[in-house]
């Protein structure tokens, strides 16, 4: 078997499909659709330097990885890498290749760092440790089986709470992306992030495939989006949340509980059967919430990094 990497290909069906199989098959916890796929590769701003490149193996997407720049960490240099492949072709060297490609692309680019997420099994580890990454921070995958499982009921928001959706900020999003901002600027992490480009974040986040403007729930105060569990669907049956969040000046008062559990109870309704999301391990609080909701954690990650030559 002759493994080749190349990039992909976002104008060939074939290309998008095959990408978004060896990521269901390695990450079957993480939505993901072909329109998701293009749309992050094409739309992400050029000073990401942004690429996914896929192992070919006798014509048939095997691998996958994701390579770019941190740019909107404060600290110059970091770069993430991400590779998985297929679990029925693993062994074969496409990992190998695909790493190699993934950090030659950053070292060409001025990164000095690479951090890459890697699942906590011994052979994924191992794989990383090899190759001279070093473990850091970690985090959960959490699983509810929403057509299954039991909500807790709704509840009436507090006084001065007004429980909207994203769709109620169509004209004007800008709210949002200020409350966005400030919560992912508290999010744990061994990359500081934060963004200031509104332009940027209307192209990337709120004009995503993925995103559900419906599904996304907004606690408002006193006419400003005070907290928001932000709601990704593959238009199917899988939902995700990939922030939730509350403005500091409001926490404490159960405003996340009461958007995420708001979105919850309208994407049962709207058919879909599994609920995915994800926190740092060292996130207690969200982690908490999770568990109220009944999520239960089916996998965990580990950030590895290394410094490149």
């Amino acid at each position: 078997m002759t493994v080749i990497v190349r990039d992909l290909r976002p104008g060939v069906p074939a290309d998008v499909e095959g990408f978004v199989r060896v990521r269901r098959a390695a990450l079957p916890f993480m939505v993901s659709t072909p329109a998701s796929v293009v749309h992050d590769l094409t739309r992400t701003r050029p000073d990401a330097r942004f690429r996914l490149l896929v192992a070919e193996a006798d014509g048939e997407i095997v691998g996958t990885a994701q390579a770019g720049l941190a740019h909107d960490s404060p600290e110059p240099g970091r770069g993430f890498l991400n590779v998985y492949v297929h679990p029925a072709h693993r062994g074969r060297g496409a990992g190998s290749r695909l790493t190699r490609a993934g950090e030659e692309h950053l070292a060409a680019h001025g990164a000095t760092r690479s951090f890459a997420w890697v699942l906590d099994e011994p052979d994924d580890r191992g794989f990383a440790e090899r190759r001279g990454y070093r473990a850091s921070r970690s985090a959960h995958f959490l699983r509810l089986d929403l057509a299954n499982g039991a909500l807790p009921p709704l509840q009436a928001p507090p006084a001065g709470v007004e429980l909207r959706t994203a769709a109620d900020f169509a004209d004007d999003p800008r709210p949002l992306f200020e409350l966005d901002a400030e919560v992912t600027a508290d999010e744990p992490g061994d990359i500081d992030a934060g963004f200031t480009d509104y332009e940027a974040w209307l192209e990337e986040t709120w004009r995503h495939p993925l995103l559900d403007l419906g599904l996304t729930a907004v606690a408002v105060v006193e006419g400003r989006p005070a907290a928001f569990t932000a709601a990704r669907t593959d238009g199917a049956t899988r939902y995700s949340t990939g922030m939730t969040g509350t403005a500091r000046a409001h926490r404490g008062r159960g405003l996340a509980k009461l958007v995420k559990n708001a979105s919850l109870h309208r994407a049962r309704a709207a058919g879909h059967r599994e609920a995915f999301t994800g926190n740092d391990t060292g996130n207690g609080p969200m982690l908490a919430v999770n568990e109220w909701f009944g999520y239960e954690i089916c996998a965990t990650e580990v950030r590895h990094a290394r410094e490149l030559d």
